[in-house]
């Protein structure tokens, strides 16, 4: 008996003393590394087991990454307490450590859980900050795959806030180069970021068609890269998942219903059975959506009212939720119930401007850093060094009286230009209306018609020292005309010199012809037709109004959305994100 005892205490104190804290060799470290990142994916409980394991090393560099991986997991399920708590010991473990290539590796890696963790919450200018923090410490290793995860995490923000084709330049050149060093990644992490880029590029052309639904070229790529994505996906459960309501999609703008519902029909049974509640939810708000479409309002009720009664028992008023409080107010319209009709209507109206100024927060943030991110480190010092001489000052008393006088008179004055500006842009919306409606009436002109319009055009400048025939003047305006109805004027190359080409004349003429005709230079005969493109698709079209100016101005040619927002206040008084904001 007391030999079996022996023998017991023997195996607890050798179990015991196997767990101890001790450092994890580098192999060890890089095996647990690969389980976090993969079962992060796969299973949110298996990577905790892994991370906990990872948590014994008594080694700091260890321990930071564990911290990061962990933050990063419980945001994932929605403790922001915790996922702050985890981050902020990651840095300190880092802290610990003198500094050398592996300290820099991993600090890189903690910069990238941030941004993963920033990212989920919605917070894309703190999520592209850190995303930038940690690409700048890769590439001073030469981290390739390093490198290549921030890139693609880069792309990923931009497609979120509406960089559609920055973030499709991006990813195919990502791909390439992970083809181009397969040999770099194990299977499991090849076949990740392969699905995760596939994803993104379907997404991004999905929403660059519902930018300008004419190409439905779009379509058809975003279709082959979901395809792609699930075939790399087949052991990602999430991404296929993902990649599978995306296609689903395709099929509906395809008006391919069958397929399309087939499809969602799979996810919320797929869903339901593995407690998948997102995807649970982005399907039925999709049923909803299409019945609604095919005019069953009474089975669009039921899975939008299953989207509405989810969102308020989670309390999380999400896209889905409003959405489907949207088209829940439409169907009660349709069906003659007022007072359910005006209860959706206003929980929509309420929550839309939230959630879009947020968005388009976040879009303007992410602009500006992707600009401007190597000066953040600058003004911050400069923020820094004049604080305390600026608290202390005993001028500021003063300053801040001055100041409320100025914030007072300001606010007077921006009341006022906002109503002369409004005045000004509900005028031209009108405007752009009956011409809409006109133009729908009007007969289209033969040749001879539009000579004799042309004719009547007020002249407002002349050169005195450049004449040409008239008939040459006419093929000249007719054939600004013809490219004007193709709306060349949108390319980026949409120049005095392209246009003269284009129409096989020169240049000097072109421009005489311009100043003569519509009597202005032009590069404001260029800008303004850009402009009023930009006025038209935002009175009729409400998903160009939820684009950032950025995404705008590259959809019209600008160069940069500085020069367009100024065209466009000239034009209209407002900014373009106050003319959206008030149509």
């Amino acid at each position: 008996m007391r030999l079996i005892i022996s023998l017991l205490l023997f195996l607890v104190f050798n179990t015991s003393f196997a767990q101890q804290n001790r450092d994890f060799t580098e192999q060890e470290f890089l095996l647990l590394q690969d389980k976090i990142r993969l079962n992060t994916i796969v299973n949110i409980d298996s990577a905790f087991v892994y991370v906990r394991k990872l948590e014994r090393s008594t080694n700091n560099l260890q321990l930071a990454f564990a911290k990061a991986a962990e933050a990063n997991l419980y945001q994932m399920k929605g403790n922001t307490v915790q996922a702050k708590e985890k981050y902020f010991l990651a840095f300190k473990y880092l802290d610990k450590v003198p500094d050398s290539n592996d300290k820099t590796k991993i600090k890189s890696y903690v910069y990238n859980f941030g941004g993963l963790i920033e990212f989920k919450k919605g917070n894309y200018g703190k999520a592209l900050e850190n995303y930038q923090q940690g690409l700048k410490l890769s590439l001073q290793i030469d981290d390739i795959i390093q490198i290549v995860k921030f890139k693609s995490n880069i792309a990923f923000i931009n497609e979120a806030v509406g960089n559609y084709q920055l973030a499709i330049k991006t990813l195919r050149q990502v791909d390439a180069v992970v083809d181009q060093n397969e040999n770099l990644y194990s299977k499991e992490q090849f076949n990740i970021i392969k699905s995760n880029n596939n994803m993104t590029l379907g997404g991004s052309y999905e929403s660059r068609y519902m930018k300008n639904q004419s190409k439905k070229f779009l379509l058809d790529s975003a279709a082959y890269f979901y395809q792609k994505t699930i075939s790399y996906a087949q052991n990602i459960p999430d991404t296929k998942i993902g990649a599978k309501l995306s296609l689903g999609n395709i099929y509906y703008m395809n008006n391919d219903y069958e397929n399309a519902e087939k499809v969602y029909y799979d996810i919320v049974i797929f869903a339901r059975q593995n407690n998948r509640k997102r995807e649970f939810i982005i399907a039925n708000y999709n049923l909803g959506n299409l019945y609604y479409d095919k005019k069953n309002y009474d089975k669009a009720l039921v899975f939008l009212k299953k989207v509405d009664s989810i969102a308020l028992v989670d309390n999380k008023k999400d896209e889905n939720y409003l959405k489907a409080n949207y088209y829940l107010a439409k169907i009660y319209n349709i069906k003659k119930e007022p007072e359910l009709a005006y209860k959706h209507s206003k929980i929509y109206l309420e929550n839309y401007e939230k959630l879009e100024a947020k968005l388009s927060s976040e879009a303007l943030e992410v602009n500006f850093k992707l600009g401007t991110g190597d000066l953040s480190d600058e003004m911050f010092s400069i923020q820094k060094k004049y604080q305390s001489e600026v608290l202390f000052n005993k001028a500021l008393k003063v300053f801040y009286v001055l100041l409320v006088i100025g914030i007072v008179f300001l606010l007077i004055k921006n009341i006022r230009d906002k109503n002369k500006a409004h005045k000004k842009m509900n005028a031209l919306i009108e405007e752009f209306k009956a011409n809409l409606e006109k133009k729908e009436n009007t007969p289209v002109l033969v040749e001879a018609e539009i000579v004799e319009l042309e004719e009547d055009v007020q002249l407002k400048k002349e050169n005195v020292n450049l004449s040409i025939d008239e008939a040459k003047e006419n093929k000249i305006v007719e054939k600004l005309l013809a490219l004007e109805s193709k709306l060349e004027y949108l390319n980026a190359d949409f120049t005095l010199t392209y246009v003269a080409k284009k129409i096989k004349t020169n240049t000097t003429y072109l421009s005489y012809v311009v100043n003569k005709r519509f009597g202005k230079s032009f590069g404001e005969y260029s800008n303004e037709l850009k402009i009023n493109y930009v006025i038209n698709e935002m009175i009729t079209n409400h998903m160009y109004r939820k684009y950032s100016t950025q995404a705008i101005a590259e959809s019209v040619g600008f160069k940069n959305a500085v020069s367009f927002a100024k065209s466009f206040r000239k034009r209209t008084g407002v900014s373009p994100a106050q003319f959206a904001s008030n149509i």
